[in-house]
């Protein structure tokens, strides 16, 4: 079970609120949150309420102005644990939407798909276990997205218009 502290002000100040799970609009319990404590467990955060905008991969530990640190202009809006998972991890990752074109298999993490597998772009994915996080850049670099067990058809309608997968990871416990 996971946990993280919300503090509405930075360096740990002001109203807190404590999250043990998913919470899909953080207004509704602080005005704003510029500060947060994980204290167990993963949590992805996001910048825009039910889940939506940039996001962002949080492990143990303090975040006392993670806005300077992120590079984000605005507060986090709602936050999602991310379950352990235990086992064998697989995702095919496919070069254009619908699960089109030339189709790689990952059970492990890849620093650049351009370089391991010649593939100059990454539109859908099927993850078939574990939970990854997919950047932008090369080397787990730029911006993320946080993928669960299930199927992603196309990433542009996801409201990834302009991104670009480039590398891949697994969500571990010893990330």
């Amino acid at each position: 079970m996971g946990k993280i502290v919300f503090y509405e002000n930075k360096n740990f100040q002001g109203r807190s609120y404590e999250c043990m799970g998913d919470c899909s609009d953080m207004h509704s319990h602080l005005s704003r949150c510029q500060s947060c404590r994980v204290e167990s467990g993963c949590f992805m955060v996001y910048d825009r309420p039910n889940f939506m905008g940039n996001q962002y991969f949080m492990r143990r530990g303090e975040y006392s102005d993670y806005m300077n640190m992120f590079g984000w202009n605005d507060c986090i809006r709602s936050c999602r644990m991310i379950p352990m998972h235990r086992g064998q991890f697989r995702m095919r990752i496919y070069e254009r939407e619908n699960f089109g074109g030339q189709m790689m298999e990952l059970m492990d993490d890849c620093d650049s798909i351009m370089d391991r597998y010649r593939m100059s772009d990454c539109q859908s994915c099927n993850v078939m276990d574990g939970h990854w996080l997919m950047y932008e850049q090369p080397h787990f670099r730029g911006r993320m997205m946080y993928m669960r067990p299930g199927e992603y058809r196309s990433f542009r309608e996801m409201g990834m218009n302009n991104m670009r997968f480039m590398s891949m990871r697994r969500i571990t416990d010893m990330m």
